[in-house]
C-alpha cells in the first residue's frame, strides 16, 4: 500500500476515533495565557491545564494532530535544520492522551496495534525495538508478556545523576514520570550492545513514538509523590512516520518535501549541488508561512524576531545557491497545494502570507546589497590580507549582514577574517543584552482540583460565603493578620476573575473580626483566587464572610465590555470579515482592542466604525445572554476565538442583529447604558496587528469637552473667530513650509561659506593634511554637513572640529585611506588621558564632550597640541 502524508493523518485519527477518543483540532502556534513557552512545541501544550488538574475534560480520552514550532525558546532545532535529515522548525505531532482513563497497558497496546496491524500501518515487527526506564518494571512486563517482545528488543536506560532519556519532567518540579520509546531500524538486524554503547543516537535508528506516563509529582525537596490520577501523553512526528511508511531514509524525501524541493530547483535552474541549503528553504517556508497564518509577523523582538530570523536564513541559503532575486514568497502556493488538510489555515491566509514574505524579502535584499557594497570597499583597502573583526561585527550587528555570507565572500577572495575579535564583540554584546526572560522565579500555587469556587457575580454584587483556603507567600496557612498580604479562596464569590480581556473585580471580604481588601481576582481552573491585603483585624480559614465587589467600578467595566463587542462587529462590517481579534483589555477606564489588519485605517473608516457603535448604543438594544452547545454555536456562526478551547456548553452574549459571540464576561442589560463611545487612538503595534483605544460614558463626554476647549484655545492662538479655522491653519502650515525651504537654502549657503573659511586654515604634518578649527554654538547637524563638505573637496584628510557652547564638543573624522595610520576613537582616548572628558565612536568618526574649569582658549590650545603631537 502507498501511504501519502494525508492518508497517514486520516488513518491515525480514524484509529483513535475507533478507540472512543475525542479528536481535538490543532491549537494555535501561540498558546493563550502561557508565557512559559515561546511557541506551541508539543502536542500536550494545549492540554496543560488538564495535566496540572486545573480543569477536567468532558472525555478523558483525547487525540490530536498538533502544529508545532521548535525555533527559539527551550526547544530549538533551528541550527539543526539542514545538518540532519530528521530536524524541522515546523512539524506535525500526532498524539493521544489519557487524563485518568487508560494508562500503561492500553497506551502501549494502542501504539503497537497502530504501527504493526495489517489493518493500519503494517510495519514489520522485526524492524521495531523499544526503550524503557530501567526502574519501570510494569512497562517492561507489558512489552514482554502482553506484546511478546524478546528481551533483546527492550533496552533499559539507566537513571544517572537523576537524568534519564526515559524519564520525562514538565520542569524542575511538578508532574513527571517514566516513558517508553519505539524505534525503527533501517537495517536488517538489531544489535543491542551496539545500541547501548551509542545511546541510540546512530543514524540507522529513528525514534518513532514517545509514550510518557505522568504518574508522579516531584516536590521542591526532591521527593516524588504518586499522583492519584495518572495521565498519558504520547507524541509521534508525522514527518518521521511518513519517512518509514514511504520507505525513504530522510524526512526531506517524503511526498510533501519532494514537491516543494522540486519547485525550489526550478527557481533560477538550481541544481542539487547544495542539499543543505535546499532543505533549509523547504523547511523554513513551512514554519514561516504557518507563523504568519497564526498572526505572528516579522519584527525585532520576541516571536516576531524568531520569524524574521527563519525568513532571512532561508533567503540567505537561496542567495548561496545562486538565487539572486526575490523567490521565497513564490513557494507559498506550492506549499498550500501539497500540505493537504493541514494547508487549510494557509489557504485562508494566502494573500497575507505572500505579502508579508515579499515585504520582508525586499527589506533583506537591500541589507544584502548594502552589506556586499561595504564589504567590497573594505576589502579593497586592506593590506595584510586579513579582514578586521570589528568591521565584520559592524556588518553583522549594525547592517544585519549575515556572518556566513561574509565568510563565503572572503573565502572566494582568499582573505582571512580576524574571527577572534569578532567573537569578543559578540560576547560583549551577549553580556549587556537585555533579552526578555519568561517564567523566571515564577512561583506557583498547587491547589487540589477539589477546591472549586462557585461564581455568583452575574446576578449578585455581594454574597455570603466562607473561606476555604488562605495562602501567604505562596504557602498554605490558617489565617492572615492585620496589614499582611495574602490570597483567599471562597466557596462562593461575586468577584469576577480576570478573563477574556476583562480585568478581575476588586472590593472587600469582611468577617466579624477583619476586613480584607481585594486588589485583583484571577481564576485557575475551577477555583477563584482573591489577592489583597488585610486592612484591619484578622481573618482565618472557615470564617463566614460577606464578599462585596466595587459596584461603581464593575458598572463601568460592564459598559466598556459590551462596547468592545460592538466595536468588534463594527470593525468586521467596515473593514471586512477577515478582521480577527488578537487581544483586548477591558477595565473601568478604557477599552483596548487589538486586531489583524494590514493597512493604515483611514479617517473616514474610523469615523464609520465609531458611528456604527454609537448607532447601536442609541437604539438601546437588549443584551441577551444564554447558554448553548458549542457545536451548535459553530453551526450558527456565532463569533468565537479559534485558538481557545471551549467546553461543551458555552455562554453567548447576543445584541441582535449586530453582535453575537461567546463570552464569560459581565455586560450591561441594554446598550443605552453605555451612553456614548469615543475612539481616542488607533495605531500599528506590530506588522499586521493594529490597536484601537476607546472610552465610553462620562470619560467620553469629558474627552469631547476637553477637545472643544482645545479648539477654542487654538482659535485664540491663530486669532480666528470665524468658521474658516481649517483654512487659516492650512495657510499657517504652507507659510511654515516656505520658511523651512528658505532656511534650508540659507543653511546650505552658510555651510559652503563656513567650509571654505575652515579650509583656509589647513595644516600639513608628515605629508598628512589636517583641518583644525573652532566653531561657536553650531548644531550637530550643521557640523556634520560641514565635515561632509570638507571631505568632498579633500578625500585624504584628518578633520578636528571644536564647537563651543555651554560645553566643548569635539568631533574627529579620518578619511578611509588614512585609517591604517590613525583611528578617530584612539585619538579621542589619548586626548581623554590628558584632558577630562567622555565620548566614543569608531575608527572613522568619533566625538566627545570636554569638561572645562579654566579658560576655553587654554583647553583648545591643549587639544591642538595633543593632536599635533600624535600626528607627528
Amino acid at each position: 500500500m502507498t501511504y501519502t502524508t494525508e492518508s497517514i493523518r486520516k488513518k491515525f485519527l480514524e484509529f483513535f476515533k475507533n478507540k472512543n477518543h475525542t479528536i481535538y483540532p490543532s491549537s494555535s502556534l501561540v498558546i493563550e495565557n502561557d508565557p512559559s513557552i515561546l511557541f506551541t512545541n508539543a502536542g500536550m501544550n494545549q492540554f496543560k491545564n488538564f495535566f496540572l488538574g486545573y480543569e477536567i475534560p468532558e472525555n478523558k480520552k483525547i487525540s490530536s494532530i498538533q502544529n508545532c514550532i521548535r525555533a527559539g525558546g527551550k526547544k530549538n532545532d533551528l541550527k539543526n535544520v539542514g545538518k540532519t535529515s530528521r530536524h524541522h522548525t515546523f512539524f506535525e505531532m500526532l498524539g493521544n492522551f489519557s487524563f485518568g482513563d487508560y494508562f500503561k497497558k492500553k497506551s502501549i497496546i494502542y501504539a503497537w496495534e497502530l504501527l504493526t496491524s495489517k489493518k493500519w500501518f503494517n510495519i514489520d515487527e522485526n524492524k521495531l525495538l523499544v526503550t524503557i526506564y530501567e526502574e519501570d518494571i510494569e512497562s517492561y512486563n507489558i512489552w514482554r508478556k502482553i506484546i511478546g517482545l524478546s528481551e533483546n528488543k527492550i533496552i533499559k536506560t539507566p537513571n544517572k545523576k537523576n537524568k534519564s532519556e526515559n524519564f520525562w519532567k514538565m520542569g524542575k518540579y511538578g508532574p513527571c514520570g517514566p516513558c517508553t520509546e519505539i524505534f525503527y531500524d533501517y537495517k536488517k538486524n538489531i544489535k543491542t550492545n551496539y545500541l547501548k554503547k551509542n545511546k541510540i543516537l546512530q543514524k540507522k535508528y529513528i525514534e518513532l513514538w514517545n509514550i510518557v506516563f505522568i504518574q508522579y509529582n516531584k516536590l521542591i525537596n526532591g521527593k516524588y509523590l504518586k499522583l492519584k490520577i495518572p495521565s498519558v501523553d504520547t507524541g509521534m512526528g508525522l514527518e518521521r512516520i511518513s519517512s518509514v511508511l514511504q520507505k525513504v531514509k530522510s524526512n526531506y524525501d517524503i511526498d510533501i518535501f519532494k514537491n516543494i524541493i522540486k519547485n525550489i530547483k526550478k527557481l533560477n535552474n538550481v541544481k542539487q549541488n547544495n542539499k543543505k541549503s535546499i532543505q533549509v528553504i523547504a523547511d523554513h517556508i513551512r514554519s514561516s508561512s504557518f507563523l504568519i497564518a497564526s498572526n505572528i509577523f516579522p519584527s525585532n523582538e520576541y516571536r516576531g524576531y524568531v520569524l524574521r530570523k527563519i525568513i532571512r536564513r532561508a533567503i540567505r541559503h537561496g542567495y548561496s545557491i545562486g538565487i539572486k532575486e526575490c523567490f521565497f514568497y513564490k513557494l507559498v502556493p506550492v506549499l498550500i497545494k501539497y500540505m493537504g488538510s493541514s494547508g487549510k489555515l494557509l489557504k485562508n491566509n494566502e494573500k497575507k502570507i505572500i505579502k508579508t514574505l515579499k515585504i520582508e524579502e525586499l527589506k533583506f535584499s537591500k541589507t544584502l546589497k548594502n552589506g556586499l557594497k561595504l564589504l567590497k570597499n573594505e576589502i579593497k583597502q586592506i593590506k595584510n590580507n586579513k579582514l578586521d573583526g570589528n568591521f565584520v561585527f559592524y556588518l553583522y550587528d549594525t547592517i544585519g549582514f549575515p556572518i556566513d555570507l561574509t565568510k563565503d565572500f572572503c573565502k572566494e577572495k582568499n582573505i582571512k577574517i580576524d574571527i577572534e575579535t569578532f567573537k569578543d564583540e559578540i560576547n560583549k554584546r551577549k553580556k549587556i543584552s537585555k533579552e526578555q526572560k519568561f517564567n523566571k522565579n515564577n512561583k506557583k500555587i498547587f491547589i487540589s482540583i477539589k477546591k472549586k469556587t462557585k461564581f455568583k457575580g452575574y446576578n449578585f454584587y455581594q454574597y455570603k460565603s466562607y473561606i476555604k483556603s488562605i495562602y501567604k507567600n505562596y504557602k498554605l496557612t490558617t489565617k492572615i493578620n492585620n496589614f499582611e498580604k495574602g490570597k483567599i479562596i471562597l466557596d462562593k464569590t461575586p468577584f469576577y476573575p480576570e478573563s477574556g480581556g476583562q480585568i478581575g473585580d476588586s472590593g472587600f471580604i469582611q468577617s466579624k473580626n477583619g476586613i480584607f481588601k481585594v486588589s485583583s481576582t484571577k481564576k485557575y481552573g475551577n477555583f477563584i483566587i482573591h489577592t489583597g491585603k488585610l486592612i484591619s483585624g484578622k481573618i482565618k480559614i472557615k470564617d463566614k464572610v460577606v464578599s462585596k465587589i466595587n459596584f461603581k467600578k464593575r458598572k463601568l467595566i460592564e459598559k466598556n465590555h459590551t462596547a468592545t463587542h460592538l466595536l468588534n462587529s463594527a470593525l468586521k462590517k467596515v473593514l471586512g470579515k477577515n478582521v480577527i481579534q488578537k487581544g483586548s483589555l477591558v477595565n473601568d477606564k478604557k477599552i483596548r482592542f487589538d486586531f489583524s489588519y494590514h493597512k493604515n485605517l483611514k479617517v473616514n473608516e474610523l469615523d464609520e466604525v465609531e458611528n456604527l457603535v454609537n448607532k447601536f448604543i442609541h437604539k438601546n438594544k437588549i443584551v441577551k445572554i444564554f447558554f448553548t452547545n458549542f457545536k451548535k454555536a459553530k453551526k450558527k456562526k456565532i463569533n468565537f476565538l479559534s485558538h481557545k478551547i471551549y467546553k461543551k456548553n458555552v455562554r453567548v452574549v447576543s445584541i441582535k442583529p449586530f453582535s453575537c459571540e461567546l463570552c464569560t464576561g459581565t455586560h450591561v442589560k441594554k446598550t443605552g447604558k453605555i451612553f456614548i463611545f469615543k475612539i481616542i487612538s488607533e495605531k500599528s503595534i506590530s506588522s499586521g496587528i493594529r490597536r484601537i483605544e476607546a472610552i465610553t460614558y462620562k470619560k467620553a463626554i469629558s474627552f469631547i469637552k476637553k477637545q472643544e476647549n482645545n479648539l477654542e484655545k487654538i482659535k485664540k492662538i491663530v486669532k480666528n473667530k470665524n468658521l474658516n479655522l481649517i483654512l487659516k491653519i492650512k495657510k499657517i502650515v504652507q507659510n511654515n513650509k516656505k520658511i523651512k525651504k528658505e532656511n534650508k537654502k540659507i543653511l546650505k549657503k552658510y555651510i559652503l561659506l563656513k567650509s571654505k573659511k575652515i579650509l583656509k586654515k589647513k595644516y600639513e604634518i608628515n605629508n598628512k593634511k589636517i583641518i583644525f578649527s573652532t566653531l561657536y554654538d553650531e548644531s550637530n547637524f550643521t557640523i556634520l554637513k560641514i565635515i561632509d563638505e570638507i571631505q568632498k573637496k579633500n578625500n585624504s584628510v584628518i578633520i578636528i572640529l571644536i564647537n563651543i557652547s555651554k560645553i566643548i564638543n569635539l568631533k574627529i573624522k579620518i578619511s578611509k585611506n588614512l585609517i591604517s595610520f590613525f583611528q578617530a576613537n584612539k585619538i579621542l582616548l589619548l586626548i581623554f588621558k590628558k584632558i577630562n572628558g567622555k565620548g566614543g565612536g569608531n575608527k572613522y568618526i568619533s566625538e566627545g564632550i570636554i569638561k572645562y574649569y579654566k579658560s576655553k582658549k587654554k583647553i583648545i590650545k591643549k587639544i591642538k597640541k595633543i593632536i599635533f603631537s600624535i600626528i607627528k
